[in-house]
This record gives structure tokens, sequence and C-alpha cells, in this order.
């Protein structure tokens, strides 16, 4: 019987839990109501600030309660070309500008946008790392449905109630930096969770993963492992349809689809 595993002793936490307390909050649209369903509600971006373990920027917006005397803050991923002070309007008659949050069905074919709806109401789950952005690509207004190009290249029709802020997220290029020393990945991966440096499989004795033992660092084994593998044994490329690069006509399609 094998040691357990680093991939089973994730699943319990410890001291894999993320590292969260100096986040934040969750950044999320506000909650549909009847001022974004049938008209729009001004909001005020008063601060642009930074958030441990995230690459985007986030703007701290308040909003008039509808109902009661009092200020609503949200937090919401920044859009390239935000700024303090700047008046943002949330709602169906929403004007097309950047950092406005509107229905994609209210929105022209080709527009970009980030922090999109998957699911009407669930206040914004797709397109949310810094530089990202979907595409508007196509309305089918007799169903209600829209198609949008995400960011991996991929095609997703959804609701076209579906809502998303106008622009793409501030914060891209980041990854254009190289790292440079090691202490910067250190400092990176400190504030998101345990998980760097991160140890070889093949590195390793075989009682510490599949992959360990042997003479020279090698596999020894296809590198695939079924879907119902047990979890000691879970490791490497898990239920791959394809493995290898692509190579051919696929090849050049995705680098299309990439450009």
């Amino acid at each position: 019987m094998g040691r357990v595993i680093r991939a089973q002793r994730k699943g319990a936490g410890s001291v894999f839990k993320s590292h969260s307390h100096h986040r934040k909050g969750a950044a999320k649209h506000r909650s549909e109501d009847y001022a974004e369903r049938n008209g729009y509600i001004k909001g005020l971006v008063t601060e642009l600030m930074h958030d441990p373990g995230r690459g985007a920027p986030l703007a701290k917006v308040s909003f008039r309660n509808p109902i009661r005397y009092r200020k609503d803050k949200e937090i919401f991923v920044a859009a390239e070309g935000m700024y303090t002070g700047q008046f943002l309007y949330c709602g169906k008659k929403a004007t097309l500008a950047i950092g406005n949050v509107l229905p994609v069905g209210s929105m022209p074919e080709g527009t970009i946008v980030c922090n999109l709806e998957a699911k009407v109401g669930d206040r914004g789950c797709i397109a949310k790392a810094s530089g990202d952005y979907a595409i508007v690509v196509a309305h089918n207004p007799d169903a209600g449905i829209t198609r949008v190009k995400l960011p991996s290249g991929s095609k997703k029709i959804i609701p076209s109630r579906c809502r998303a802020m106008v622009g793409q997220v501030a914060g891209g290029g980041r990854t254009e930096k190289p790292m440079l020393k090691a202490g910067t990945a250190y400092h990176k991966y400190k504030v998101k969770r345990n998980c760097w440096p991160k140890v070889r499989g093949v590195a390793m004795n075989p009682v510490e993963h599949p992959h360990g033992g042997g003479n020279h660092q090698h596999i020894g084994h296809a590198s695939t492992v079924r879907r119902d593998s047990p979890p000691g044994k879970k490791v490497g490329l898990i239920a791959a349809r394809r493995t290898g690069r692509l190579r051919g006509q696929k090849g050049i399609q995705a680098a299309k689809e990439k450009a």
C-alpha cells in the first residue's frame, strides 16, 4: 500500500485551503431587481483597488438603495478605462459605454464584454480574469438566446437576458512580463493557495506517486488514466480524449481561433 498522494491530500483542505483572509470580497453584479429589468440605475465608482490573489483590479461602486434611505456598495471587476468618480449605469435601458452593465440581448453583435452571466441572475462568472473578454456573436430574438465567443475561443449559447459589463477586464498583459526569479513566484502563490513549488511525479519515489521510481525519470506506462480511477491512481492526463500537440488541419484551425 502506497502513501496518500498529494492529489488525495488536497481534497481534505488543511494546509491546502485558499488564502482568502485579506481578500476584498466576491466580485459580482448587483442582484437583479425591478430597476435593472425595466430601466436603469446609476452607480458611482468610489474606489479602484487591488485584490490579493487576483490579477484584475476591483472597483467599489455605490448605488442608492431603491427602497430605503441608504447606499448599497457593490464590488465589480474593473473594466479597462474605468476611473474613480465615473458614473456607470446598470439595466436594460443603459447605454453602451465602458463599465455599464446591460443584458447581452440589448447589445449589438460584435460588442466586447466581460463579467458575463452564464445563467440569468448568477451575477457574473465568465471572462473575469485580467485582460479577458467575450464577444457577442449573434442574437436569436425569437428564441431569446445569444451566441457568445468565450476567452478560450469556444462559442456558447446563453439566454439574452444574461447581463455583462461592456469592455474588457483591466490588468491585461500581466502574464507577458517574465517572473525572473523564484521569489516572485513564491509571493504570487502565497496569496492564492499552497500550490507552489510543484514537485513532478516522476521525481518522487514509487511510494509517493504512480509515476515515481525507476532508473531515469520516466513514467513507465501510459500517462492517461480513466475517469473512474481510484483517488491514489488518478494522476496524469485524466480521461483524455486525445494527447499530444494538435497537428495538421486541426492545428491550423486552432491557431486561427486563437488569433
